[in-house]
């Protein structure tokens, strides 16, 4: 064997790593594969939540807040339902003509936006109505709070309300001037409508009517596909935070704070996620440390036993004695460990045929008052353990009562 031979094991491009080496590596490999995995599926899941998630009135959503079941109403009676999820392309649908638009009061949405998508329709239905879209398409109009809980009928002369019959109310408001309301209720009316030249203004609360989990109660449905499905085409505007023109928004956090502390917060971040890798980090397997003592159990039962002579507490040791006494009996008798000490009681005064007065003196009543009547209950408390396994073990042992009932 050559020198060469010799050393090439011991260099270290060919030295194999030691089977605990490869181990632990195999092990961190493991571990690394099964976390990117749970952050893959975990992402994965919750980016399908994320997409069954929508807000109400969304036409895609089956949801119980969705208004997929209204879209799929109007798609039956021939209406065309266009889905629109961005101002521009509603602006433009809009304005093509022979369209109604199913506008909510969105918070994205600025004044004058909001005013140029109402304008630029031939019917405007706005079915999530805040304060800032009543005042705006119908001047003088207010909110006047909520309806009552009882169907009402529409007591009005529009044809699509009439035709529909009794709603719940949600929000109600007040007019003024030429305006039709419908569905008077608490201090105002759940629909208000009014004209401007052929164009139909119509505003209504239909956070809970349109919905897919009361579409169909009362005229819900009926009033919704008259509403929008009087024209050939329904354009339903989803906005989303992108379609928001306003500026001068809140001011986040960071830039509250001073400009040194988002760095700050960053190094601690950094230096506690070191500290915890270097403090952290364990150099091996676990091993088993030798106690400089070893104490045995009897010796423990020996020292606790000295302590309740010394206080002369012969009370609180005749109840340790009766504990265990009555653990160890219910045990035998197949009690099970919620049976209470009267019940245990009264299963052994059964099963030795004793009077249960002289077994609840042992077991529960008597009241030692010195160490000899300590020592007496000791002894009591073991004869009557022996007598219940004597009667327990025996061949024609009669069953005790509690044991006689089992089914």
């Amino acid at each position: 064997m050559s020198i060469a031979d010799i050393a090439r094991p011991l260099s270290p491009s060919s030295a194999e790593p030691s089977p605990p080496r490869r181990r632990r590596v195999g092990g961190w490999i493991a571990i690394t594969i099964v976390l990117v995995v749970v952050g893959l599926l975990g992402a994965a899941l919750s980016g399908v939540a994320q997409w069954d998630r929508r807000d109400t009135l969304d036409p895609d959503s089956a949801g119980p807040d969705g208004g997929r079941a209204l879209a799929h109403l109007l798609s039956d009676r021939g209406v065309t339902v266009s889905v629109v999820r961005d101002r521009a392309a509603a602006l433009a649908a809009a304005r093509a003509g022979g369209a109604t638009l199913l506008l909510p009061d969105s918070p994205y949405l600025s004044d004058a936006v909001f005013t140029e998508l109402a304008d630029a329709a031939d019917a405007v239905v706005v079915a999530q109505p805040q304060s800032r879209g009543v005042r705006l398409l119908f001047p003088g109009a207010r909110v006047a709070g909520y309806g009552d809980a009882t169907p009402v009928a529409p007591a009005c002369s529009l044809p699509a309300a009439r035709r529909s019959g009794a709603i719940v109310a949600g929000a109600v408001f007040t007019s003024r001037g030429d305006v039709t309301s419908c569905y008077a209720s608490g201090d105002g009316a759940a629909l208000l409508q009014r004209r401007d030249g052929d164009r139909r203004i119509t505003v209504i609360d239909a956070s809970e009517l349109f919905t897919n989990a009361h579409l169909a109660e009362h005229g819900n449905a009926a009033l919704g596909v008259n509403l929008l499905g009087g024209l050939r085409t329904v354009v339903w505007y989803v906005p989303t935070a992108a379609d928001s023109d306003r500026t001068g928004a809140a001011p986040s956090i960071g830039d509250l704070t001073p400009g040194w502390v988002s760095p700050a917060i960053a190094l601690l971040l950094i230096a506690g996620l070191v500290a915890g890798l270097w403090r952290g980090r364990r150099f091996g397997p676990l091993v088993s440390e030798t106690l400089p003592v070893t104490v045995r159990a009897a010796e423990t039962t020996e020292g606790r036993a000295r302590l309740y002579a010394r206080s002369r507490d012969a009370v609180h040791a005749a109840d340790r004695l009766r504990v265990g006494a009555l653990r160890r009996l219910a045990r035998l008798l197949a009690l099970g460990p919620a049976a209470s000490a009267d019940e245990i009681s009264d299963a052994v005064a059964d099963r030795v045929a004793t009077p249960r007065a002289v077994i609840r003196d042992i077991l529960i009543d008597g009241v030692p008052r010195s160490d000899r009547e300590l020592v007496a209950l000791s002894d009591r408390l073991r004869d009557l353990e022996a007598a219940v396994r004597a009667a327990v073990r025996s061949p024609g042992a009669v069953p005790a009562e509690s044991e006689r009932n089992r089914p």
